[in-house]
């Protein structure tokens, strides 16, 4: 027994010796696969041991392995461009560091062309992974099944809980009880003022009460037709009369959708206050004496006095080179204010669901995101984190952006229906023959209702 007990002491001492050897020796040519002999004592029977050979190939050289290639997704946007591409390129150089095995590649469009282009994609297979929509043309995408469900992901991930979206814009995106959309911003419309034009023409600012009864009547000491100067713009158009129909308590549609109202007294007079802003008052320019001039560019130029427009326009007039500020916008009968919401869903049929998902969840939800969107002024992150309100509170111009979340208390979101561009399309021509002379506000409405019953069969 003391014999077998030694030499396997020896054996095991070379055998290390070989291995430090092999160590310490420096090859021209990597080492080729070797067969060590390893020698085990195996427990035959109580009393006896003997010594067993086992070959064992160890490989010295493992295969080399190629890194995969990370996954490529399509983000197609219209919020981003012009203003806000930097901060977008910003973003996705977060995001692909955390995230090392996905590329994002980013496709934007005008609003106005945004649309049409998003249908010609999908038409023709080459849909993006990951897109922005409104809450307008959300349930006509969602109606289509063209939406992949996020539900089970958000639902299996537990990096977030879906609390930390603004209640109200994660639910404009749920359709059916699917999660459809994530919420990326939030916004609301308000009356911008030029402040050296009131104070110019004596007049006190605007405060959260007004009517538009008080905004004409202003209006009309700020007109000053010698320098080219209006006194107010509010577009005649689908966005703005749904908005000053609710505040004359008019609804588009009975409470359970079986009826359209559009074509009630409350909706007529709204219709017809907007109209005498331009044709009575006079306070307001016309599309041809707006010479294909924004509103915008007016009231940066310090040709309009007052514009309701969305608190997106903050940076574009943050050089404007006069003092302006915002207050809430006035009412009629009761105040409403628009509220708009972009989410980003994405498409049902991606070859990259995960991918597309982190992607979306990043782009709504993470705190650097959150930072660069407020610090750039591009809209809200649609999040219930009051820290990030605080940081925007605090931003100038405007002085007074309280008056965004105080706009919030009566923000009401557009009537919708499945057919909606071709619902928007129609009033918007109806309008139009309205400020032409062609219809009166109640033969537009009596017409416009008719329309709406013919999309909603």
């Amino acid at each position: 027994m003391s014999t077998k007990l030694s030499f396997v002491r020896v054996l095991a001492v070379l055998l290390a010796l070989s291995m430090v050897l092999a160590a310490c020796a420096t090859p021209t040519t990597p080492p080729a696969p070797v067969t060590v002999v390893q020698t085990q004592l195996v427990e035959k029977t109580v009393k006896e041991t003997v010594m067993v050979e086992k070959q064992v190939v160890v490989t010295n050289t493992p295969e080399p392995t190629t890194p995969a290639e990370p996954v490529e997704i399509t983000y197609y946007t219209f919020s981003a461009a012009p203003d806000h591409l930097k901060e977008l390129d910003q973003m996705i150089q977060i995001f692909e560091a955390g995230n090392p095995g996905i590329k994002v590649k980013v496709e934007t469009a005008p609003f106005a062309d945004y649309f049409t282009k998003l249908q010609t994609m999908i038409a023709g297979g080459t849909a993006p992974d990951v897109f922005e929509l409104n809450y307008e043309n959300f349930v006509t995408y969602a109606d289509k099944g063209l939406l992949l469900d996020l539900s089970p992901m958000l639902k299996a991930d537990s990096t977030i809980d879906p609390a930390i979206y603004y209640p109200r814009a994660l639910q404009a995106f749920n359709y059916n009880g699917m999660q459809l959309g994530l919420p990326a911003t939030f916004s609301t419309v308000v009356l911008f003022y030029d402040k050296d034009l009131f104070d110019k023409a004596g007049l006190s600012y605007p405060t959260s009460n007004w009517t538009w009864t008080d905004a004409v009547a202003a209006a009309q000491k700020l007109n000053d037709p010698a320098n080219g100067v209006w006194g107010l713009y509010s577009p005649i158009q689908f966005w703005e009369f749904y908005k000053k129909a609710a505040q004359n308590n008019c609804m588009f549609f009975s409470d359970d959708n079986t009826q359209v109202l559009i074509n009630s007294p409350e909706c007529v007079q709204a219709l017809q206050t907007m109209v005498d802003m331009v044709k009575v008052a006079k306070v307001m320019p016309t599309t041809a004496e707006m010479g294909g001039v924004a509103d915008g560019d007016l009231f940066k130029s310090g040709k309009l006095a007052m514009d309701v427009t969305g608190i997106w326009m903050f940076s574009a007039f943050k050089d404007a080179a006069f003092q302006w500020d915002i207050a809430v916008e006035p009412g009629m009968a009761t105040q409403a204010t628009h509220f708009f919401a972009n989410a980003v869903s994405v498409f049902a049929a991606t070859k990259h669901p995960q991918e597309s998902y982190e992607w979306a969840k990043f782009f709504t939800s993470d705190a650097k995101m959150a930072k660069i969107r407020i610090d750039a002024g591009w809209e809200l992150p649609a999040l219930s984190n009051p820290e990030y309100f605080t940081d925007y509170l605090s931003q100038t111009p405007p002085a007074n952006r309280q008056a965004v979340f105080d706009s919030l208390k009566y923000a009401i979101v557009p009537p919708v229906i499945v057919r909606q561009s071709e619902m928007q399309d129609g009033i918007n021509k109806l309008l139009d023959q309205v400020m032409l002379g062609q219809l009166t506000a109640q033969q537009a409405l009596d017409q416009a209702k008719t329309l709406i019953e013919s999309l909603m069969k």
